[in-house]
């Protein structure tokens, strides 16, 4: 049965099952490439997924990081130390979000591995208030934890900048994989 829109509220799109599909495989694609780069201690390929997704899905790419964040409590258990993960993704998703959707391909080039290596350089400040809950830690502790992980940090950003080259080809890949499969559906 369809309800009609109330007056002033906005009509939500529902998600389609071709939709549900997709945003299942990237949260598993997500989940597949944090797992088999966990020996390589702070580079990642979940950071420049999580940007090519938003900047191809916008606000719907939330679907599959959210679905990666329960896949990634479920095998490593809900404790305070991954439940940051909870905030911590929300702020790259929303650093993305705040871009331009149209940048010249020149800016693009710049600005997404930018932004990804800015959120590597930042990771440990926004996981510190999590580990201090956790861990019991007073304010002043929980900043010297995070000091003496900034090496640690430089190397996520190092990495997050390398990986951050492949959002623009990777986005641009999507969309047109995106449009030719939406139109077969």
């Amino acid at each position: 049965m369809h309800r009609p829109k109330e007056p002033g509220s906005p009509r939500r799109r529902r998600i389609s099952v071709y939709e549900m599909t997709v945003f299942a495989l990237c949260a598993a694609l997500i989940f597949m490439c944090d797992f088999a780069l966990d020996m390589a201690m702070n580079v990642e390929l979940v950071s420049t997924l999580m940007m090519t997704f938003t900047v191809v899905y916008r606000k719907r790419a939330l679907i599959p990081i959210y679905l990666y964040i329960f896949l990634y409590l479920c095998v490593y258990g809900f404790s305070v130390y991954n439940a940051v993960y909870l905030y911590i993704w929300l702020v790259l998703w929303g650093a993305t979000m705040l871009l331009p959707r149209r940048m010249p391909t020149g800016v693009a080039c710049v600005v997404y591995p930018l932004v990804c290596g800015l959120f590597g350089l930042s990771f440990g400040a926004l996981y510190a208030p999590g580990w201090a809950l956790a861990a019991g830690l007073s304010f002043r502790n929980m900043v010297r934890w995070w000091q003496m992980g900034i090496p640690a940090d430089i190397i996520h950003a190092v990495g997050n900048v390398a990986f951050g080259m492949l959002i623009l080809p990777l986005s641009r890949l999507l969309l047109r994989l995106d449009k030719r499969l939406h139109k077969a559906n």
